[in-house]
């Protein structure tokens, strides 16, 4: 499935997940896994939350003065012998990166995990250019054999099951044994190095993400698990380093501080396997590394909610624990959201980077059950962000017309105290007359939506506040 920055069939998409039987087999692995994981992290170390208020004051910092900061890291760059490119769009971020392959007469690129080189499509833009562009982590590497986009930030494959990836592997490694057993996980993992190893060693460029950028140090920060990352930046004559503008911390200090939430509130673990800081191209006493260093910062629609309500969506660092966490999430996947950014947390920065008219329907798939502010590590009010484009959504007309008429008569009869209460007790009653008998209603007028997938519980017969009044007074 190829996705596009385009998110109006969200309804659709979420009915067909819901239906999709694997799919529902492989989320039940999210909601497993990473929550007791975080949770038991969480557990160990007894000032998380005071590290998650440390972490929300350094981004907050950082982007009250983001433009200081951008500066002084591009210096920092330029002196360990490196370069900085700035691209405000998509196309300009492509551009400059297919331009640098093209001067160094790049034939191959293994790539990194990067959500923003997802965000820009620069696999398209590689092979457009004649060039081969390798994922190297594995679960980006396998969703692109399927050519796909990621389900999720931290684990892009989670969407999928054991049975399906070796399908996948018998398909497109058409060159090995036939009757090869890959029926355990380990032997999958066993023909994904080898099949990758020949790409990190054939590869003329390699293009790497950033978790932090250090303004102090130009230098520039990953996490990963699995290693690649390293073989991706030290092994090629070129390393690409591509990251949004507001990756960058102030000093080693504040990026050691984000790192001890990080990965607490991604996989549950104290630290990642390996945490690789980069600064500039190999030095003369350097026994490896590149031999050119480029930065390709990219814009693309962030400077414009600096200042403004969104901004606290700028302090995201990528961990994923929202949608860990998030119910919507849970019930449908990644995939569902249409874009590169699945989850509470795409459902906010979705809409800031292509617009409220094609990312409108994400905050509406949302429960509000603030699971997603609970367990952010940089204290995102992620729910009330929604909350601000269902607004948007709703000013600009693009809501549907019963339900904004809906809103409408509701509107004129709540401003209206003297018609609310006994309506709405005229209401009460008549439903629980009518549902008294099973205690539930299978349908009901303009209720549609709600009971078309599950009943409608009958209410008592009277509103809260009559309800209310009468126990305050029993009791008194």
């Amino acid at each position: 499935m190829s996705l596009h920055p385009t998110t109006p069939a969200f309804k659709a998409n979420a009915h067909q997940a819901l239906g999709d039987t694997e799919l529902q087999k492989a989320l039940g692995h999210v909601q497993g896994g990473f929550i007791a994981k975080r949770a038991a992290a969480v557990a160990r170390l007894p000032e998380f939350d005071d590290l998650r208020d440390n972490a929300r004051d350094i981004k907050d910092h950082v982007l009250a003065h983001l433009d200081l900061y951008i500066e002084h890291y591009e210096q920092r760059v330029r002196d360990a012998g490196g370069h900085v490119h700035f691209a405000r769009s998509s196309e300009e971020a492509c551009k400059t990166i297919v331009d640098i392959c093209r001067t160094h007469g790049a034939k191959s690129v293994t790539k990194g995990k990067s959500m923003v080189s997802e965000e820009i499509g620069l696999n398209d833009a590689i092979e457009a250019a004649g060039m081969v562009a390798v994922e190297t982590d594995l679960g980006e590497y396998i969703i692109q054999l399927r050519h796909e986009t990621p389900s999720h930030i931290i684990a892009p494959a989670v969407h999928l099951t054991k049975e399906q990836v070796e399908q996948d592997f018998r398909r497109v490694h058409t060159h090995l044994a036939v009757d090869r057993d890959l029926s355990q996980p380990v032997q999958l993992l066993t023909e994904a190095r080898g099949i990758l190893r020949e790409k990190f060693l054939a590869a003329d460029v390699g293009i790497t993400g950033a978790n932090f950028l250090i303004a102090e140090t130009g230098t520039s920060i990953i996490v990963t698990n699995e290693g690649n990352g390293d073989l991706t930046q030290t092994l090629p004559k070129v390393h690409i380093v591509i990251a949004s503008i507001e990756k960058i911390v102030p000093t080693l200090e504040d990026a050691s501080q984000l790192l001890r939430v990080l990965a607490r509130s991604a996989t549950g673990q104290d630290m990642s396997v390996y945490t690789t800081l980069s600064t500039g191209p190999r030095r003369a006493e350097d026994p490896d590394g590149p031999e050119a260093y480029h930065v390709v910062l990219v814009d693309n629609g962030r400077s414009a909610m600096l200042g403004g309500e969104f901004e606290d969506m700028l302090r995201c660092i990528r961990c994923g624990a929202c949608m860990n966490h998030c119910p919507v999430y849970h019930a449908v996947g990644g995939h569902a959201y249409g874009w590169v950014y699945p989850g509470p947390m795409g459902a906010v920065l979705t809409p800031s980077l292509i617009g409220v008219e094609k990312g409108g329907q994400l905050p509406n798939a949302s429960t509000f059950c603030g699971r997603c502010e609970s367990v952010c590590p940089v204290r995102i009010p992620l729910p009330k962000l929604m909350r601000h484009w269902r607004e948007r959504e709703f000013e600009r007309h693009l809501t549907p017309a019963v339900q904004r008429g809906g809103l409408a008569l509701w509107a004129f009869f709540a401003s209206r105290p003297a018609l609310y209460k006994p309506a709405t007790a005229l209401a009460m009653r008549m439903l629980g007359f009518f549902g008294r008998t099973k205690g539930r209603f299978a349908s009901l007028p303009f209720a549609g939506g709600w009971t078309k997938y599950r009943d409608l519980p009958a209410p008592s017969g009277q509103t809260f506040q009559t309800a209310w009044r009468a126990r305050r007074g029993g009791r008194r």
